[in-house]
């Protein structure tokens, strides 16, 4: 309990819904008149955003009126997505009870209020039956969890047999230490970085089996130099994660690329299928 509470602290923001807001109506947009993609460039809280849950979806083959499940749902941006773009029904859990709020007014804001819902939870003990799911995924939530073995043990609980399994986060490709902070973490006490071996053996042993994997470095270190070159040609925009990370934000992006970009870390997918 005491390193989720932290994981949830690191995440606070104590304005964050009307910060959003407040981005918008800079950016040009009608706050009364929102669409998902409008949101795109605040809650797509992962390497590649937008983009990066497209070309995920593309792997992880979502159909109209799947029952999916959203581990560390935060803003919702992939949860919308899902619901808008392929017709699901998606129930996002988070740790942090502002994000919950925000992502709830946020669906509500843009139509997907009776498709996407969220809740505060733990990930490592979902509060719903077993087999309430078509699928479940998680994007850049394994680098805050330690027990990824009762993770991947709740997540084949709550799946129906042959259930689809999809994971997209950052994955260590080299030992060494990582420069401190991060978007996921202040520090190492709540920073739990593992290899791709680790996970495939740690969801085998949990009865799935591996279907898919993809090392998405090089897709990141595109994304970074269409940043820099944004930036360098019309500056910050009003609307984008800095709002989420708040006055470190600048530092915790570079320490992140700068780890990637040295062969230390990349963002990695997963696919697999609930066995048996």
């Amino acid at each position: 309990m005491k390193l989720e509470q932290a994981v949830a602290e690191h995440y606070a923001h104590g304005s964050l819904e009307q910060a959003i807001l407040a981005a918008l109506t800079a950016a040009g947009k009608d706050v009364d008149q929102l669409t998902p993609k409008d949101l795109a460039p605040v809650d797509e809280f992962h390497v590649g955003g937008r983009p990066a849950t497209v070309a995920f979806a593309e792997q992880f083959g979502p159909y109209p009126e799947m029952r999916l499940l959203d581990i560390g749902s935060g803003l919702g941006g992939a949860a919308r997505y899902f619901a808008r773009e392929h017709d699901c029904r998606v129930t996002g859990i988070d740790l942090s009870a502002e994000y919950v709020a925000v992502a709830n007014a946020l669906a509500a804001r843009v139509g997907l209020g009776e498709r996407v819902s969220c809740r505060q939870g733990s990930a490592l003990a979902l509060p719903f039956a077993p087999g309430s799911f078509d699928g479940a995924y998680m994007f850049h939530v394994g680098m805050n969890i330690e027990d990824k073995s009762g993770l991947f043990a709740e997540v084949r609980r709550v799946l129906a047999p042959e259930g689809v399994f999809g994971i997209y986060d950052v994955m260590r490709l080299a030992d060494g230490e990582l420069s401190y902070p991060v978007p996921w973490a202040g520090g190492p006490d709540s920073s739990f970085v593992a290899d791709a071996a680790t996970y495939r053996r740690l969801l085998e042993a949990n009865g799935f089996e591996v279907l898919k994997e993809r090392d998405r470095r090089e897709f990141a270190l595109g994304v970074f130099a269409q940043m820099r070159a944004r930036g360098a040609a019309a500056g910050p925009a009003p609307l984008g994660l800095h709002i989420v990370m708040g006055s470190t934000a600048a530092q915790k992006v570079k320490n992140m690329i700068g780890d990637i970009t040295s062969g230390l870390i990349a963002p990695t997918e997963i696919i697999c299928r609930r066995a048996g």
